[in-house]
């Protein structure tokens, strides 16, 4: 850390090299380095770095690697298993010019700082770079490189990045050319049998191969599916004051009735004969608060799935707008800021400053009911979770969605708003949900309707992130709250309902990711894009 510090004090050349995919005005505190940003969109910014505070003192240049520079050629012999998988790599011919300037800048650079995204992608992209540089032999020896990393693009975040610099990790970058082989190996070697067997075919890949699997397997469920038909009994019934009950039945000939006990019309219609000649009294009443606490903040698969049953995006058009969200988008060059953490992860912890900051606004939106006694600890479910990173939330949790920059469009606000509501509400009380029951029973004792409701007692996080109660739900509650034990109730009406079981349901975009990730197939970075293959490939 001292010695970083120090490099900036004396005003050095740093080149900065960032996989970034956002802008540059995002970043703050830092001078005379040499930033490199993923995109040609974001050049057009360069200029409002220097409005985040950093750069007062230093100059600094800015340069993208704009993706990966390098890759494994898809040819004969550019993997080979009998070396210990030997890898040849050639420069990527859209990464030409951008390794050029990349190279000019750090000729004359006596530091460089790499700051790719915090993924074992980014710190492939890092390992690249200096790899391209050990090459073409430019300065190795003299040149000092340090690798940082950051979740959300924001000035306090780079320069605590810049206080913790570390070396690139062999382990990440490993596991990329594990990766990269496996690619090459499954792709290259089966693709050429895939296209003589079935004609028209276009590749065979590691995880999309897998995840056509999932579906094709789900299929063929659907289509050897089984119906079962089965009946159910609903009975309309009246308090004495007046008020209606919905009930089902639940007991008959003094025995529990099971799901498919009512095999069939005829049975439904004789149980309902003896309801409608039986007399009925109410049981005693029970009323219990229960606590609904609140989901862990989005990662990856979970944001996915929300966004798509909450808002209508499929995966890929989710993706896209998370990232202009975690770039920063603004009226203006000083209002560019990221809105929100790295949108890649299966971390579902957020960081300490964080959670304070929800809380205060938390206690000052609601009250201090609403926040629990102490901040709430989340634990990922995900097979394989490497949890590197935090999960998706604001950058700053007092900025709502009503009050983003003009520049933001209805979709991102929207898709914002999901995040910040997910993320607050994770760490607010839990919700008291008051349920209530009531078993109406004939006087011969052969027969028990089951009438139940609820009711939200203290919203609590619902206050934020949940659906209310229904309206039917409610009157439920009323009228059970009014029954004294004993009363007579009066049988109104009854239904039978013919039902049959149904097939699992066909995967939806998020439906489909929660699998994989629960399978602990691909990594959150891999997931839209493994459904974009599969819908460009007309396999789904």
């Amino acid at each position: 850390m001292d010695d970083l510090i120090s490099w900036i004090v004396h005003a050095c050349h740093i080149a900065f090299l960032t996989k970034l995919a956002g802008h540059v005005c995002s970043y703050g505190g830092l001078a005379d380095f040499l930033f490199q940003l993923q995109n040609s969109v974001q050049r057009r910014n360069d200029k409002a770095v220097a409005h985040l505070g950093v750069l007062d003192v230093w100059s600094m240049q800015v340069l993208s690697t704009y993706g990966h520079i390098r890759d494994i050629p898809s040819k004969p012999g550019s993997v080979d298993p009998t070396a210990g998988f030997e890898m040849s790599w050639e420069l990527l011919p859209q990464a030409k010019g951008h390794v050029a300037a990349i190279v000019r800048a750090v000729e004359e650079a006596q530091y460089l700082v790499l700051a790719t995204d915090p993924d074992r992608e980014g710190e492939a992209i890092s390992w690249h770079v200096v790899k391209e540089l050990q090459r073409r032999k430019l300065r190795a020896a003299q040149l000092h490189v340090e690798r940082i990393t950051f979740t959300e693009v924001t000035r306090t975040a780079i320069l605590d990045a810049l206080k913790s610099p570390r070396q690139i990790s062999p382990w990440l970058v490993h596991a990329y050319l594990a990766r990269r082989v496996l690619d090459y190996l499954v792709g290259f070697t089966l693709s050429p049998l895939l296209w003589r067997k079935l004609p028209g075919a276009r590749s065979a890949g590691r995880v999309q191969s897998v995840a056509l699997r999932l579906v094709c397997e789900r299929e063929a469920d659907i289509r050897s599916f089984q119906p079962v038909e089965f009946w159910t009994a609903e009975v309309q019934l009246m308090t004495r004051s007046g008020l209606p009950l919905r009930a089902t039945l639940a007991r008959l000939d003094g025995k529990k009735l099971g799901k498919f006990d009512l095999k069939d019309g005829a049975a439904a219609e004789a149980a309902a004969d003896l309801i409608r000649s039986s007399v009925f009294r109410a049981g005693c009443v029970e009323s219990k608060v229960t606590k609904r606490n609140p989901s862990a903040p989005f990662i990856t698969s979970t944001l996915q799935t929300d966004a798509a049953n909450k808002l209508g995006f499929g995966t890929t058009r989710t993706m896209q707008l998370a990232q202009k969200l975690y770039e920063g988008v603004g009226s203006g060059e000083r209002d560019l800021a990221g809105l929100i953490t790295y949108m890649r992860t299966d971390g579902v912890q957020m960081s300490k400053d964080a959670i304070a900051t929800i809380r205060k606004v938390v206690k000052t939106e609601f009250g201090g009911d609403y926040i629990p006694a102490s901040p709430r600890v989340y634990k990922t479910k995900a097979k394989n979770a490497q949890e590197a990173h935090e999960a998706i939330r604001p950058t700053d949790p007092r900025r709502r969605a009503s009050s983003l920059p003009l520049s933001i469009n209805h979709d991102m606000k929207a898709l914002y708003d999901l995040i910040w509501k997910r993320a607050v509400a994770s760490q607010m009380s839990s919700a008291g949900i008051r349920q209530v029951g009531l078993d109406v029973n004939s006087t011969d004792g052969t027969i028990t309707l089951r009438g139940t409701g609820s009711k939200v007692e203290f919203p609590g996080f619902r206050a934020v992130y949940g659906n209310g109660t229904s309206d039917e739900s409610l009157a439920a509650v009323a009228a059970i709250q009014s029954i004294t034990e004993g009363e007579e109730i009066t049988v109104v009406a009854v239904d039978t309902i013919q039902h049959f079981t149904m097939p699992p349901g066909r995967y939806t975009e998020g439906a489909l990711v929660q699998e994989l990730e629960a399978q602990g197939i691909g990594r959150p970075s891999t997931y839209a894009a493994i459904l974009k293959v599969l819908k460009v490939m007309a396999a789904v």
